[in-house]
């Protein structure tokens, strides 16, 4: 007796499921990326064994670079109040689109005066600036006035304590880093992180 042949038919596997859900991570993980920011001088951060991820909100952070002091803080609604203040203590008022302007600059090195031609700048323009640095001298201490005002803005809007970082280069010279330590200092802010890279990653060393 012969044997019946069952007929063989080709495996056919439907992918569109899997490309569906494919696209679907791949569109999360675009729109909650965050990008990562140009520092406003080069940076290089000394090196540490220590991982604490840098927070996305209520914080601040200090770059030193180049004998230089910048100042950044996350938070467009935080940015926009905390102009507004260093504006009543400057004696200057900012338009809507000034402050919407401010509220999506990162980070920035000039001093108050000159604030209003930075804003007015394009990003590519404030790129390629060379920023002066805020000035932290005995005379005109503004970086102590925007951490200040920053701190007031944060407890103000969310009803949190401003975390506050520094970053600063690893061949930086001590005294630039001393002075940005002592303004923290004088505000009463003895609780703060640096910023360390950790294989390629940023992390925030905290310090006491």
């Amino acid at each position: 007796m012969s044997r019946i042949k069952v007929p063989r038919k080709s495996t056919a596997i439907d992918m569109t499921a899997m490309c569906d859900v494919a696209f679907l991570l791949l569109t999360f993980f675009i729109l909650t990326a965050k990008v990562k920011t140009e520092d406003p001088v080069p940076i290089d951060v000394p090196k540490s064994s220590i991982q604490q991820p840098v927070p996305e909100s209520d914080f601040a952070t200090i770059s030193v670079g180049s004998q230089k002091a910048f100042f950044g803080v996350e938070g467009t609604d935080i940015r926009k109040q905390t102009l507004t203040q260093m504006g009543e203590i400057y004696k200057t008022t900012f338009t809507r689109e000034e402050l919407n302007r401010f509220s999506t600059i990162t980070a920035f090195g000039v001093p108050f005066s000159q604030i209003k031609q930075f804003i007015a700048l394009s990003s590519e323009q404030q790129k390629k600036l060379n920023q002066p640095g805020i000035p932290r001298d005995s005379v005109s201490n503004e970086l102590s006035n925007w951490i200040r005002e920053a701190r007031k803005a944060t407890v103000a809007l969310h009803n949190t304590q401003l975390r506050i970082a520094i970053k600063g280069d690893s061949k930086e010279e001590y005294p630039v880093i001393k002075d940005v330590i002592g303004i923290l200092q004088k505000q009463k802010v003895n609780k703060f992180s640096l910023i360390t890279d950790l294989g390629g990653g940023g992390g925030a060393a905290p310090k006491k």
